[in-house]
């Protein structure tokens, strides 16, 4: 440690770690390596003359099926790398992905660092304060290809710049499409049994909510309108969450946002926020919202949706992925769904709340003997993902290198995908006419042919359909996208000192009095004091931080 501010914040660290689990589910990661890139140029990925070892730490996710013979410490996708670039990956240790960030958390506290590991923006901050991770801006320079450097700065850098701390590049940002919308999924067999029209309108989905909980279609003991999971606000919750119900009454969570005076302004502690939070209580006090909901994770409450309890959730355009535990049985299809924008609770639009497309970055310790072959693997991961040779296969579907659902893609232990798509263009228009013509890139091949699969008779393939198909999830993103329906965080700088030390914090104290509005525990009015506490928590000194930065753009 470089200092008696470093050691803070490693203790601040340790003590953080012990708190509590991790919200995010295994069901968040049950999409398609996807954000699929056409080649810019042929380039080659690294001299890998020279076996190198790298080692680091990886999430063991229950949709990553090895093939027989294969785990973490041997498997196919570790071997492609030794074999095309040279480079040897070996896991410091493996841990269940709900667990997977405390161990990081824990891990970072007691500087017993791997050479590379995913690390979340204030985790950025902290280890570059306690000088425990590399500067990369040389190493990136030196050892990154051209491709790997244009395919990181397609936004114009934006994403990038998020790993800027003092004009240094501390990470490698886990880059992603922002453009990643949420929608409501309705049980559309209900609908039709109940006579009810699809929801338009925010009014529209309460009754849907109440008619669904009234008559109960799936004859179970007890139904609910909407389900819910104990961390609802959180980005990580991408099924089962709340942050779209919050954006149709425009509320949004923790963004950064246009106060109308040239500033920006926290969206937590908005006006519109509290009329939300209302309006969840009122749904709690109907019964609409398991009363159980807040010690349940996404598996747990989405038991109540393979059931027939529940007809209605809110989820990430894979959401599909999930149902289909329940919607396909024995090969038949048993629930129908249908999925639609956000509706809105009056005549404005409602604007789906997007990130920065970067959540996490991949840190090289300073400890590490060959952080080039770190880059050597984003090189290959670039290269594979996006326009793999018939070989190169094997980094996404392992050694028969054929789609047979066990993704092996996961297995790959750096991984950066595409800053946009066009998706919601393409697929829904081949799967409608069949036509693979007109398919750009490897994830439009990969979804089409799944697609493909389910039109032709394999249900297991259903919920492909159900996001990339005429109707599907992606159909819809061209509409937002045309008429800007969605609201992007304001905010992309490296997080200010009071934020990194403070933000955790007053995340954990907006949940727990938002949680216990929902369940009438306490009065909505508890929210005013809410903020009151937010701003002397450190929101104030955190509100004027971003605004400096915000200034020094202009």
């Amino acid at each position: 440690m470089k200092s008696k501010k470093a050691l803070a914040i490693v203790s601040l660290t340790l003590a953080l770690a012990m708190s509590g689990c991790s919200s995010k589910t295994s069901s968040e990661t049950n999409h398609s390596s996807g954000n699929a890139k056409e080649p810019i140029e042929a380039t080659g990925t690294g001299n890998g003359n020279d076996m190198i070892e790298v080692s680091t730490v990886s999430p063991s996710d229950p949709y990553l099926k090895f093939d027989e013979g294969e785990s973490f410490d041997k498997n196919s996708v570790y071997d492609a790398y030794e074999k095309d670039i040279g480079v040897k990956i070996t896991n410091k240790w493996v841990a269940d992905i709900s667990q997977f960030k405390e161990r990081v958390k824990i891990a970072i506290a007691s500087n017993d660092l791997p050479d590379f590991l995913p690390v979340n923006a204030t985790q950025l901050k902290e280890l570059t304060e306690a000088d425990m991770i590399m500067d990369l801006t040389e190493i990136y320079d030196q050892y990154a290809t051209e491709e790997t450097k244009k395919f990181l700065t397609m936004d114009g850098g934006m994403q990038m710049k998020t790993a800027m701390i003092d004009g240094k590049m501390m990470g490698i940002p886990s880059s992603y499409n922002p453009f990643n919308y949420q929608f409501l999924f309705v049980r559309t067999d209900w609908l039709k049994e109940l006579g009810l029209p699809e929801p338009k309108t925010m009014d529209d989905f309460l009754k849907i909510a109440e008619a669904f909980k009234a008559k109960n279609p799936g004859g179970t003991k007890e139904a609910f309108g909407i389900a819910v999971s104990k961390s609802p606000f959180s980005l990580e919750t991408g099924v089962t969450g709340l942050r779209a119900f919050l954006n149709g009454y425009h509320a949004y969570e923790n963004i950064w946002m246009e106060d109308g005076n040239g500033g920006l302004m926290n969206s937590d502690i908005q006006p519109e926020m509290k009329k939300a939070l209302a309006a969840l209580q009122d749904m709690f006090k109907k019964g609409l919202i398991d009363p159980e909901f807040s010690v349940k994770d996404t598996e747990k409450a989405a038991e109540l949706i393979y059931d027939g309890s529940i007809g209605m959730v809110f989820g990430a355009s894979w959401t599909p992925a999930q149902l289909a535990k329940g919607a396909v049985k024995d090969g038949k299809v048993v629930q129908e769904w249908g999925v639609f924008p956000i509706p809105s609770i009056d005549n404005k639009p409602t604007l789906n709340q997007i990130g920065l497309g970067v959540d996490e970055y991949y840190v090289i310790s300073k400890q590490a003997k060959h952080p080039e072959g770190v880059i050597r693997l984003l090189n290959q991961w670039i290269v594979a993902d996006n326009h793999p040779t018939e070989e190169q296969k094997v980094y996404g579907y392992g050694k028969d290198r054929v789609e047979k659902g066990n993704n092996y893609w996961l297995l790959n232990p750096l991984r950066v995908g595409k800053q946009f798509d066009n998706n919601g263009e393409i697929l829904p228009k081949a799967i409608e006419n069949k036509d693979e013509s007109i398919l750009e890139t490897a994830d439009q091949k990969t979804r089409y042919a799944r697609a493909m699969q389910y039109v032709e008779g394999d249900t297991n393939m259903w919920w492909e359909y159900l996001i990339s198909g005429p109707h599907g999830a992606f159909s819809h993103v061209p509409e937002i996208q045309k008429n800007k329906q969605y609201l992007q965080n304001k905010f992309y700088g490296a997080p200010t000192p009071t934020m990194a030390d403070r933000q955790e914090i007053l995340t954990k104290k907006r949940d727990e009095i938002f949680i216990k509005i929902i369940m009438n525990q306490v009065s909505v009015d508890e929210f005013d004091k809410f903020v009151a506490e937010w701003k002397k928590l450190g929101g104030d000194e955190i509100t004027k931080e971003v605004n400096e930065w915000y200034k020094s753009l202009k």
